[in-house]
């Protein structure tokens, strides 16, 4: 069988094709950045593709000896285009998927993508649902499945990043009341999903609620999370976070949690597992099961101890990017600048210039910073080399003052690197 999963670079497609490549599956990866995945999978075929961009004809030549497809394309954030994604660019690829005559294809979709969804992400999921099963109600010339998984657990997904780093910390910040519930499956069982539905002879239509055996609060999932770190359980005090400031984090994309992923748990991500049981002859693990089945290392507890300080670091810049432009515009051009910008052979309106440029790029790194925006760190790195070489070669005397205005440059340095090193960890 010769499978193309779309969105293969995500946490889902990843182990989609780790599972496929296991049982002999032929495997081809599409992605809008394809070069990791080659260099992960090496024994499997790649491209490229942007479902917000293709249409059903960018597929057709895609599909050409493909007898399965599965997509697993899914983005959350809060500037992203669901409609393009989620929405028309699905639905373009069920639609050349069908005109191509390829076998099966599976749909990975979301608990809560239903006539109730409450956020665009559900909605734009349920509308590409929508078409997939009523391209063939019946299955019969191209058989479908529409697997819709509540919360997926596994290193490197998004939702267990989220509940580790809040596990690691020694104050434990609690979400909404501590008692909003979901039904965890672990990443293996849903791939497993997907190979059985592939390998299931004869037509196929079936949309099934992809949960595990047991539904838990917020506030029991982070305290199991915490004891598979090897912490205390039920011994670090809890922080119930005020609504509006939730809120803030969200809007803002502070830390891994978005709008939408705090509005999904907020509404519940829970649903009936004997369904999912019966249709795949097999009982998902329940969280203990799995968490003790992949038990946790030291790498484990110091990346959830540095996804959780990203947050801090990176405000704690963002102050000091921000102060220094603000102060520096809010000086200019008196007295107390001009002798600094004298120094490196400035005066006039070349001063006043070259002030209001260095204050604005200040500026535009902290806003960068506190709004996440890829890249700040980066700019941040960039911003202080060049002003410590500057000052530098002005005035070289600078590193040995008691205020250490050089020296702590270094500091601002090293977060910026490490910041910029953690940009890698997103998602």
């Amino acid at each position: 069988m010769h499978v193309l999963i779309v969105g293969a670079g995500g946490f889902i497609g990843r182990h989609v094709a780790g599972r496929l490549l296991a049982a002999g599956a032929r495997v081809t990866l599409a992605a809008r950045a394809p070069e990791r995945l080659r260099r992960s999978f090496p024994m499997a075929r790649t491209l490229a593709c942007d479902l917000a961009h293709d249409r059903a004809a960018d597929w057709a030549p895609r599909l050409a000896g493909i007898d399965a497809v599965v997509n697993c394309a899914g983005i959350i954030g809060n500037r992203v285009d669901y409609a393009g994604v989620h929405d028309r660019g699905a639905r373009a690829l069920f639609d050349a998927c069908l005109a191509a005559g390829v076998g099966r294809v599976i749909q990975i979709s979301s608990l809560g993508a239903d006539e109730s969804g409450v956020t665009a992400y559900h909605r734009s999921k349920k509308r590409a649902d929508d078409h997939l099963m009523a391209l063939d109600p019946a299955g019969e010339r191209m058989g479908w499945a529409v697997l819709r998984p509540s919360l997926v657990m596994g290193r490197g997904g998004a939702s267990t990043a989220l509940f580790t780093a809040l596990a690691a910390l020694p104050l434990l910040p609690r979400l909404g009341s501590g008692r909003w519930q979901v039904q965890p499956i672990h990443i293996d069982d849903l791939a497993r999903a997907v190979l059985r539905l592939l390998e299931r002879p004869g037509p196929l239509a079936c949309a099934l609620d992809a949960v595990g055996p047991q539904a838990v609060s917020t506030d029991e999932l982070t305290e199991a999370l915490r004891g598979w770190l090897g912490l205390a359980q039920g011994r670090a005090p809890k922080l119930s976070l005020p609504k509006p400031l939730l809120a803030l984090v969200a809007r803002l994309g502070i830390g891994p949690a978005t709008r939408e992923s705090l509005t999904m748990l907020a509404a519940g991500n829970t649903a009936p597992s004997a369904p999912f049981v019966a249709a795949l002859g097999f009982c998902p693990m329940t969280l203990g099961e799995a968490l003790a089945r992949y038990p946790a290392c030291a790498a484990d507890l110091t990346e959830a101890r540095l996804r959780a300080l990203a947050p801090v670091l990176a405000g704690l810049l963002a102050l000091v990017w921000l102060g220094g432009g603000i102060v520096s515009l809010a000086l200019a051009p008196t007295a107390t600048v001009a002798p600094w910008l004298g120094r490196v052979g400035l005066a006039g309106p070349g001063a006043t210039a070259a002030l209001w440029a260095g204050s604005l790029a200040d500026i535009a790194v902290g806003l960068g910073l506190i709004l996440r925006r890829r890249g700040a760190p980066l700019a941040g790195v960039v911003l202080m080399a060049v002003y410590t070489a500057i000052l530098t070669a002005a005035a070289p005397e600078l590193w040995a003052d008691p205020f250490g205005p050089l020296v702590k440059n270094l500091a601002v340095l090293g977060l910026s690197l490490a910041l910029f090193a953690m940009e890698g960890r997103r998602g």
